[in-house]
């Protein structure tokens, strides 16, 4: 059941020209970002000759690529999330969901599932782009790997925050909203202890964005994948909570 409602979520997104238009957005603003960088890199290629360990195609072209595409998709998935579930409630076809012989988990389940389909062709067309860089140079596949892995994860935890968001409210709009304040928040909660290079305090351990350039750097540390696990498993138990109470009210 969780799969036929993830296929119906999926199918759904491209029913609508919104995901259409996100994809075609996406890849025009990170293709200029991605040739922009490969222009740099040709510039100052023969200055990079003198210096040693010089950084390589990798940490100048796909790891930038992988940090924009973050920032970019940090402002693009709340309009993704903002319809999951506050649209059925507009619609008032919640209500049929929940009397559906059907669990509130498998519910949401589904939709966030139907919602991962989504980034995961999203993250495809991404990666194809550094990738295409293999049949001219040599690329670091593990840095790569972990810059994909890191950005899946970061997408999914922004995926988890919203559909939690979605379920507060009726209007898709303010769900959209209230995602990328809390989604900005949790981004930015560590500046002024980054500023101080302090990476023990609670703040840095609650920001996204630390996590993230652990991944980025090429470092697989389960301590940063652990957090992302946490975050998207207590966002997904948070929806579920909400549904349930929801449904008790009602």
């Amino acid at each position: 059941m969780i799969l036929t409602i993830a296929r119906r979520e999926f199918r759904s997104m491209f029913l609508s020209p919104l995901a259409w238009v996100i994809l075609a957005v996406v890849q025009v603003i990170l293709a200029w970002t991605f040739f922009s960088s490969v222009d740099v890199f040709f510039t100052i290629q023969a200055d990079l000759t003198m210096i040693k360990n010089a950084p390589g195609v990798t940490d100048l072209i796909a790891s930038p690529l992988f940090e924009v595409s973050s920032i970019v998709l940090l402002m693009i998935t709340p309009l993704l999330t903002m319809r999951l579930i506050s649209e059925e409630k507009r619609n008032k076809t919640m209500s049929l969901l929940l009397s559906a012989p059907v669990s509130i988990t498998e519910i949401v389940l589904g939709k966030y599932l139907g919602l991962l389909f989504f980034i995961i062709a999203l993250l495809f067309m991404i990666t194809l782009m550094p990738l295409s860089l293999a049949m001219g140079t040599e690329l670091d596949f593990i840095k790569i790997f972990s810059g994909v892995l890191g950005l899946f994860l970061v997408l999914s935890a922004f995926g988890a925050a919203g559909l939690y968001m979605s379920s507060l409210t009726d209007n898709p709009m303010i769900a959209a909203i209230s995602t990328f304040g809390l989604l900005l928040l949790l981004w930015m909660v560590n500046v002024n202890t980054a500023a101080m290079n302090d990476d023990t305090s609670v703040l840095a351990y609650l920001s996204i964005q630390a996590h993230f350039t652990a991944l980025l750097r090429g470092i697989l540390n389960t301590r940063d994948i652990a957090y992302f696990l946490l975050f998207i498993f207590g966002f997904i138990v948070l929806a579920i909570r909400q549904l349930e109470t929801q449904r008790l009210q009602s």
